[in-house]
């Protein structure tokens, strides 16, 4: 009894070992930890439809937006049990002070002395599936024309709006 035990626990961590690393959606953003015998995990038989509302502002200009970082997270959680959204099925929607995120790199750089870090996670993001909006009335709050606002952003009337909208067609709503 105790042989057929160690053999069996022997090809279990080995099968484990073999599996190697969490797979990741956007590598390089949004970590995440193993979490052995979690108890909710994301589900493949449920469609992820969901809209993050993102307001807060990094603690510095040259930083990754924190809530803009979790979107990558969610995904990546998302990755890590084999589930994959479908392209629009995620959306971050961005006003409120964290609106300048949503800059072109030009422009971010003219206003805050450096490049804009986000631009790289929202491409990421993008090519994930994933969607990144920003408020039309956060633009004009925040003094940021339309012409800076980086091409792989689409602008919405407000985050209100795009919130409201979202809901009532399914979409569950993730706050910053």
């Amino acid at each position: 009894m105790l042989k057929g035990l160690i053999v069996v626990t022997a090809l279990t961590a080995g099968q484990a070992a073999a599996a190697g690393p969490t797979p990741s959606a956007i590598a390089g953003f949004g970590g995440v930890h193993p979490t052995e015998g979690a108890g909710q995990r994301p589900d493949r038989k449920l469609r992820y439809r969901v809209v993050f509302s993102i307001t807060k502002a990094a603690t510095e200009p040259g930083k990754v937006n924190p809530s803009l970082d979790r979107v990558a997270r969610f995904l990546n959680l998302l990755a890590a049990d084999g589930v994959r959204p479908r392209r629009g099925d995620l959306v971050a929607i961005v006003h409120g002070p964290a609106t300048p995120l949503t800059m072109s790199d030009e422009a971010y750089r003219a206003r805050f002395g450096t490049p804009n870090p986000n631009l790289e996670l929202i491409r990421r993001l993008r090519g994930a599936g994933a969607e990144v909006h920003v408020c039309s009335q956060a633009l004009s709050g925040n003094k940021i024309e339309r012409s800076s606002v980086a091409e792989l952003v689409e602008i919405d009337v407000a985050a209100l709006v795009t919130i409201a909208n979202l809901q009532l067609r399914g979409y569950a709503l993730i706050p910053d």
